[in-house]
């Protein structure tokens, strides 16, 4: 008894690992591909058939691919792909009918909106004195490079700064010093002055015209300009459109809630197309005689308003998803309804459905080729045009594997920060 003690129980047996093949890169294979035979076939059967696939798009793309030509008579008879129509047809895809010798403002229109949305995806840059200044700044080069010319209203100017004044005043007046609080009270009131005194008709309408370059009307614009600001800025107003219309539908107010509903029921009940159409055919009817708006704003504001309901359905999940212990939490610390808003319950749910709004800015980034209804030339529409060249016709193939390419690039890298994002912010949640 007295050895049996000194050596412990005699049940006590030693750890031992699993075996080999049931842990790591061989017991995954194992457990998710190999685990029956009916599953080992079906393995076998995928692997075969991707592993000819491969063999012959390399075979195709790459090794029998013809990446120099003249013409495309020079690549009937290969046996491969014929590149060449995208090496010769590049400016057209990317740039449409922008005035060949000018290409390389839309090239820089694109680089700036690309710097922009970089920035904004930075951590670092979220607050809203540097998102207005990233954007501001981004948004007058962009347009500045496309269309030459710009002429920013000086009532937008006050509109603005009427409109920073009170949110300012609304979201800092009880930790703001007096200084502060008074600097929002009078950017507020000079704002709001201005805009009086120009509805009243006291004050002409002014613009500051900024010209630099030569002008270039819309119709002349095309290719991925076209796709990344009906996207970019498309979303961009659409966004924070999209939150006020599903706080207005969660109002306690009926008339707002009654709007808000009724709006969004109507907007998600039409197809994106039908949008389209009444903004480029039916609206100019309804408009006095001797007025018109320029075809592509009326096809950007389309997509912001389709876009923005399905943003306020989404973002309104995510409000009823959030616990009601958080509102009442705000309540008791006393904060007002725009501080509870902007500080405890937006966060919150818009980190919620961080998933299923980046899904809807990827969907909405590829429908932006629907503007080709209306005459408007995007992306696709321009890769697709590419084909009408006699000397080219033939490859569609080809131009719409570029077109592809492209797309995914875009929504690959959307979907990723949507990963990394949800991953960094739900940090403190994780057990």
């Amino acid at each position: 008894m007295s050895q049996a003690t000194e050596a412990g129980p005699a049940t006590a047996r030693p750890a031992r690992l699993p075996p080999a093949t049931e842990q790591g890169a061989l017991g995954w294979l194992r457990k998710n591909l190999f685990s029956s035979w009916g599953n080992t076939i079906t393995t076998l059967v995928i692997v075969a058939l991707m592993a000819w696939f491969a063999v012959w798009f390399v075979d195709w793309a790459v090794l029998n691919a013809v990446f120099t030509a003249e013409s495309g008579q020079e690549c009937v008879g290969k046996h491969g792909a014929c590149w060449a129509i995208i090496g010769a047809k590049f400016r057209y895809i990317f740039f449409g009918s922008f005035p060949y010798e000018q290409h390389w403002r839309p090239l820089f229109a694109i680089l700036t909106m690309l710097a922009m949305l970089v920035l904004s995806c930075d951590r670092r840059m979220w607050s809203a004195g540097r998102l207005a200044i990233i954007w501001g700044v981004g948004s007058v080069i962009t347009f500045l490079l496309m269309l030459g010319e710009i002429h920013i209203p000086v009532t937008l100017i006050f509109v603005v700064a009427l409109i920073a004044g009170l949110a300012g005043y609304t979201y800092r007046r009880r930790v703001a010093e007096n200084a502060e609080r008074l600097a929002y009270i009078a950017l507020a009131a000079i704002g709001g002055l201005y805009l009086i005194l120009r509805i009243l008709g006291v004050v002409p309408a002014v613009a500051i015209p900024i010209a630099l370059f030569s002008y270039v009307e819309t119709g002349s614009w095309g290719g991925l300009a076209v796709t990344m600001i009906l996207a970019t800025y498309g979303l961009a107003f659409a966004f924070p459109y999209g939150i006020l219309l599903a706080l207005g539908r969660r109002s306690n107010l009926p008339l707002i809630r009654g709007l808000c509903i009724g709006f969004i029921e109507l907007i998600r009940g039409v197809p994106l197309i039908s949008l389209l159409i009444m903004a480029s055919v039916m609206l100019p009817l309804f408009l006095p005689s001797g007025t018109s708006i320029d075809k592509f704003l009326r096809a950007q504001v389309a997509v912001i308003l389709f876009a923005g309901a399905y943003i306020a359905e989404i973002v309104r999940g995510g409000l009823q998803a959030l616990p009601k212990g958080q509102f009442e939490a705000a309540d008791a610390m006393g904060l007002n309804y725009v501080q509870r808003t902007a500080l405890i319950v937006l966060p919150q749910a818009l980190r919620v459905v961080i998933p299923p709004l980046i899904n809807t800015f990827i969907g909405f980034f590829k429908d932006t080729s629907l503007v080709l209804i209306i005459g408007i030339f995007d992306f696709l529409k321009t890769a697709s045009q590419a084909l009408v060249d006699p000397l080219w016709t033939g490859f569609p193939g080809e131009i719409y594997l570029f077109a592809a390419a492209v797309y995914f690039c875009f929504c690959f890298s959307m979907s990723r920060y949507s990963k990394y994002l949800e991953r960094e912010l739900n940090k403190g949640t994780q057990r």
